[in-house]
């Protein structure tokens, strides 16, 4: 493959991921506790550097677009006072914990609701848990204690959909629940528009480098045709 092209398209699908990952956090501007993903690019230049640092040997790298580990951006969201009795927010780290039907998740939304039964619940129905993994009551005036949500810290969380995480709960938590609030999304919707923007521009470019050496290589088998038939 021209190495051109090679390093055209690199950069165009590094940009396809950064723009699903820019919609779905757009999709999630407003998903209290949501944590948007980040997938760094490297150009061959910075591999290089990093394989030259580690002592490691370099191997086969592309001169094009390098994509790194993708990776959830914790910080926490600027907490939101909406007075709900079942609305919760941690304060600092760590995650609620609620039982699926794949087995226990956790979770930064602290968006709850009381189910049909009494029982605390998450927007899906899964119940929420206390500290030693039971659920939790509502009581007849439709409250529940800050104190008797638990806080997990989950070292290294995964995604699951659904605002959920997967994980190994480690540590004591830090986390301390505040009644009453949520924590706000960690999108910056309008950074993030602006972010798409370049991206696609990022994209359209890749597309236009394509097209032009097409025609490049186009044009000189054409002259080179022509070379050999009057030869």
């Amino acid at each position: 493959m021209d190495l051109g092209l090679d390093i055209a398209a690199s950069g165009m699908v590094a940009e396809q991921v950064r723009q699903n990952q820019l919609a779905n956090d757009l999709a999630n501007a407003s998903t209290p506790g949501f944590k948007p993903d980040e997938t760094p690019q490297h150009s061959f230049g910075a591999v290089l550097l990093a394989n030259t640092e580690g002592g490691q040997a370099v191997g086969s790298v592309g001169e094009g677009v390098a994509l790194g580990k993708t990776y959830t951006n914790m910080t926490p969201g600027v907490l939101q006072e909406t007075g709900e009795p079942l609305d919760f927010a941690i304060v600092g780290s760590g995650f609620f914990a609620v039982r699926t039907a794949q087995g226990v998740r956790y979770t930064r939304d602290g968006q709850f609701t009381r189910s049909a039964q009494g029982v605390l619940t998450e927007a899906s129905g899964n119940p929420v848990l206390n500290a030693r993994g039971a659920t939790i009551k509502v009581s007849a005036a439709g409250t529940v204690p800050a104190t008797a949500l638990g806080v997990y810290e989950v070292p290294g969380a995964v995604k699951q959909g659904e605002n959920l995480y997967t994980g190994t709960p480690a540590g004591k938590p830090t986390g301390t629940v505040r009644q009453g609030s949520l924590e706000g999304s960690g999108v910056d919707a309008a950074k993030t528009m602006i972010e798409m923007i370049t991206s696609l521009r990022s994209f359209q470019s890749g597309q236009q480098a394509i097209q032009t050496i097409g025609q490049t290589l186009q044009e000189a088998s054409s002259q080179v045709g022509s070379l050999n038939v009057s030869g």
